[in-house]
């Protein structure tokens, strides 16, 4: 059914089950998984004096990274074929759904799986969702993983 699948994963409890299914499904249907964390190095208090910019960027590349590496070792695990890539967001003009939506479309996805936490009210309205976003801007099926 799907032979091209991009999970995007985060370090929460959310991003390990959108992986699993991403695995399970990449297992199942014989698919190509692209596993993508996006990192956002404009939006991190860019106008803070007291803080080494240079170095936080650094710091974050590393953090994805570091996600991305352990995303890695469950999918080398599973057999499944796979790939990593770090998305790095450095303008204003891109939100992070938006990246993960278009590197999707670039890389010839059929299926994004993203877990979302299924907040409401102000607690959505303030920290927003970058699941629903990437369901709003993505040209393909988008599979919603809510947590538990």
């Amino acid at each position: 059914m799907f032979k091209r699948i991009v999970v995007a994963v985060d370090a929460s409890d959310t991003g390990e089950l959108a992986l699993q299914t991403a695995i399970g499904l990449a297992a199942e249907w014989h698919a190509q998984l692209r596993i993508v964390h996006a990192v956002d190095l404009v939006n991190v208090n860019a106008g803070a004096e007291f803080l080494d910019q240079p170095r936080l960027s650094e710091d974050i590349v590393k953090n994805g990274q570091e996600v991305l590496g352990r995303s890695e070792t469950k999918a080398a695990a599973s057999g499944v074929a796979f790939e990593t890539h770090l998305i790095t967001i450095e303008t204003l003009k891109q939100s992070a759904s938006e990246a993960i939506a278009s590197d999707a479309e670039t890389w010839g996805a059929d299926l994004i799986v993203i877990g979302t936490h299924g907040r409401r009210g102000l607690r959505r309205l303030f920290l927003g969702s970058v699941a629903e976003g990437v369901a709003r801007a993505a040209t393909t099926p988008v599979l919603l993983i809510r947590g538990e």
